[in-house]
């Protein structure tokens, strides 16, 4: 196992060399990465929501990127690819869309229309497309990062609970600290951050990594703890919508990518507690707007991490 966590630490460092002071954001875009989910990061412009897209594909041998923007105007068959006829040789033919890469940037998702959202985030979860009764099956490392700008909404379509659902973690990157900001400056007048050298890694090796992650253990301990938090939470007073199975089943995924991350072969509490915030409040909704729900998901943690884990 040392060597998958020496594969890690090395991402790891190649990822903070390129995005400056943010390693909790990456550590936490490289567990969805891990897990087998999508993450769906909400921003204003100009944070480096793009570059650390392109940094993870610069890092990764062979992988394929690409990046689709969000417009009104814009169809499902531009993301999934169209069937035509191709009369040279009086046959159709099929010609793959943007989603047919490895990783995947949905540049301000909330500007689709919603039957392009629909398209994405279906594929997302299928992790294929039918187009004209044809499956195509997309990269076993298919990855989403999406990306919605929470202040400018105007000819914005919001993604509805059931979509967002599709996310394993909605994040933010916040801005650069005042030190990191003048190293950031420092960077863009010697050269671009894609153009620093970097030791990239093949995907066989990420394949190892994901893989790795199906043999951390998960105590039955954990495995009640989570379920119990899912079911207080959807009984909760205050919570309207609570969070769906899916949840529950990639929150364990995520907690055994985490533990992975931090070089341990088991999941703990501590990981359940860390990921919550991060995992189930874009999933919910509350009953009131000025509801906190991060809050009332933590404290129904602690209630029950003393119940089951403490006794």
């Amino acid at each position: 196992m040392q060597d998958i966590y020496n594969k890690i630490d090395h991402l790891k460092q190649e990822m903070n060399n390129v995005i400056i002071g943010k390693s909790q954001f990456i550590d936490y875009l490289l567990v969805g990465f891990f897990a087998g989910g999508h993450v769906l990061i909400e921003d204003v412009p100009g944070l480096g929501k793009t570059t650390t897209a392109k940094a993870l594909g610069h890092t990764i041998s062979g992988a394929k990127i690409s990046r689709i923007q969000c417009t009104p105007d814009l169809l499902p068959y531009d993301i999934t690819g169209v069937e035509f006829y191709d009369a040279k040789n009086q046959s159709f033919r099929f010609e793959q869309g943007p989603i047919f890469a490895d990783i995947i940037l949905a540049d301000e998702l909330n500007r689709a229309n919603p039957r392009t959202q629909s398209a994405l985030l279906e594929a997302m979860a299928e992790r294929q497309v039918t187009i004209s009764n044809q499956t195509h099956q997309l990269s076993d490392i298919f990855f989403v990062i999406a990306t919605q700008n929470p202040v400018d909404t105007d000819a914005s379509y919001p993604l509805p609970i059931a979509e967002l659902d599709r996310f394993l973690f909605k994040l933010t990157m916040g801005y650069p600290s005042l030190e990191d900001e003048k190293v950031l400056l420092q960077i863009a007048l010697t050269k671009s951050y894609l153009e620093k050298e970097v030791q990239s890694m093949d995907i066989t090796e990420i394949r190892a990594i994901k893989q790795a992650v199906h043999t951390i253990e998960c105590s039955d301990g954990i495995l009640q703890l989570v379920a119990k938090i899912m079911h207080d939470c959807r009984k909760h007073e205050e919570i309207l919508l609570g969070p769906s199975p899916r949840a529950a089943i990639q929150l364990i995924h995520a907690a055994k990518a985490l533990a992975l991350l931090k070089h341990r072969a088991f999941v703990i509490d501590e990981d359940i507690k860390e990921i919550l915030p991060i995992a189930l409040p874009h999933r919910m909704k509350a009953q009131h707007a000025q509801s906190d729900l991060s809050k009332i998901i933590l404290d129904i943690y602690s209630a029950n991490w003393r119940e089951i884990l403490r006794h």
